[in-house]
């Protein structure tokens, strides 16, 4: 088919910033798209405003008429650009960029936008960011408004970062553009609009996440059940996360092992399964806390989940596992599915030594002591140990 939408971003300064490309293109639309704001930019003699909630429908009820679609900046950075593009053919659009609000803040301050992390937190929660915050880090973020800034200095204070500095900015590129810089800790400027963007230097005593697996134990809310730090980096080390994996996790418990599957990469998917309410309710607040609201947790028997679960490239049984289990992931799990199984019982164990006899794969016994009290002196304390088999389908 041949191209009918023209995606234009356009900036604070309007129609006058355009290009004269992004200005013919609207010129020769029939019928413009966008929000208010941007419409109020142009003129034109049919502007329609985005349906809300938001949806491209209307965009593609038109399809073969000349319509042109107006987003901030470049539409392809958190824009309606990528939704469009994924529903059209390639020959049915063309995009005419300007600059991202991620593009003038960076320039704004210096930075080199290439090593500088940059959110939508527009329409996110605040922890997305938590991964991300280590002394000396500097971030973009896009914020809803004043009240979203408050609340992000409000909340790395809480974490222990309340030395960090903000520059808030406001109508970036336009005439009305105004730029000012506050500690985390203080009063935030009075009267921030919508629409506002943060640069953020990370500074404080806060706790960093590593970049490792084998994330230390406390920094997930358990009630004991938990696959211990050691025991997950060697989990990890044999789930071997790729970017944009999907990870069964079942048997969730504290979500541990789901939520380092997708620290390995933003891209990465998990979806756990966990039997126990409160537990799963446990996992959900330990991925929002650091960072990874996107796990997707499950509630129910495993068993009774695995047919209506999309195909992962990994699959983690954390306990519990038996040969009602193991046969159906045999029987349901794609040629090249990596599987990894934990047991702690006799019982287990027994099963799985004989799956890695008819199976093959790898079979490890993890034997682990740390050091603690005795009487005045000090001795080896052993953990129970844990056989793992891992093995790929």
């Amino acid at each position: 088919m041949a191209e009918w939408l023209s995606i234009v971003g356009i900036g604070e300064d309007g129609a006058e910033g355009l290009s004269k490309a992004s200005l013919a293109a609207l010129a020769g639309a029939q019928v413009v798209f966008g929000g208010p704001r941007h419409l109020a930019m142009v003129d034109h003699p049919d502007k329609r405003d985005w349906p809300v909630p938001f949806s491209i429908a209307p965009v593609l009820a038109l399809r073969g008429q000349r319509v042109a679609v107006l987003a901030s900046g470049d539409p392809f950075w958190h824009g309606a650009g990528g939704t469009l593009a994924a529903a059209l053919e390639p020959g049915e659009w063309r995009a005419y960029p300007a600059a991202s609000v991620f593009s003038l803040a960076a320039a704004r301050r210096g930075w080199r936008l290439e090593e500088t992390p940059c959110l939508g937190l527009h329409a996110a929660p605040l922890t997305r960011l938590r991964p991300h915050l280590a002394p000396g880090a500097r971030l973009i973020v896009t914020l809803r408004d004043g009240a979203a800034v408050a609340d992000l200095a409000r909340w790395l204070t809480a974490e222990g970062f309340g030395e960090s500095r903000l520059s808030v900015m406001e109508h970036l590129g336009g005439p009305r553009e105004r730029i000012r810089d506050a500690r985390a800790d203080a009063p935030v400027p009075d009267g921030i609009g919508p629409l506002v963007t943060v640069a953020l230097t990370v500074a404080g005593e806060g706790r960093v996440i590593p970049c490792a697996s084998g994330l230390a134990d406390d920094l997930f809310d358990h009630d004991g059940q938990i696959t211990k730090r050691p025991v997950r980096a060697l989990a990890l080390s044999a789930l071997a996360p790729r970017p944009g994996e999907l990870l069964w996790d079942l048997g969730a418990g504290s979500g541990s092992v789901g939520i380092e599957w997708l620290l390995a990469h933003p891209g990465n998917r998990c979806i756990g399964v966990e039997r126990d309410a409160a537990r799963a309710a446990r996992a959900r607040r330990n991925a929002a806390t650091l960072g990874v609201d996107r796990l997707d947790l499950r509630e129910g028997a495993a068993l009774d989940l695995l047919a209506g679960l999309p195909d992962p490239q990994a699959v983690f049984v954390g306990g519990g596992c038996d040969t009602a289990l193991l046969a159906a992931l045999w029987d349901r799990l794609p040629a090249g599915t990596r599987l990894v199984v934990h047991a702690v019982t006799l019982e287990t164990e027994a099963l799985l030594a004989l799956w890695h006899g008819d199976k093959g794969g790898s079979l490890l016994r993890i034997e682990l002591a740390e050091a603690a009290p005795l009487g005045r002196k000090r001795g080896w304390k052993s953990a129970w140990p844990v056989v793992q088999w891992s093995v790929t389908r």
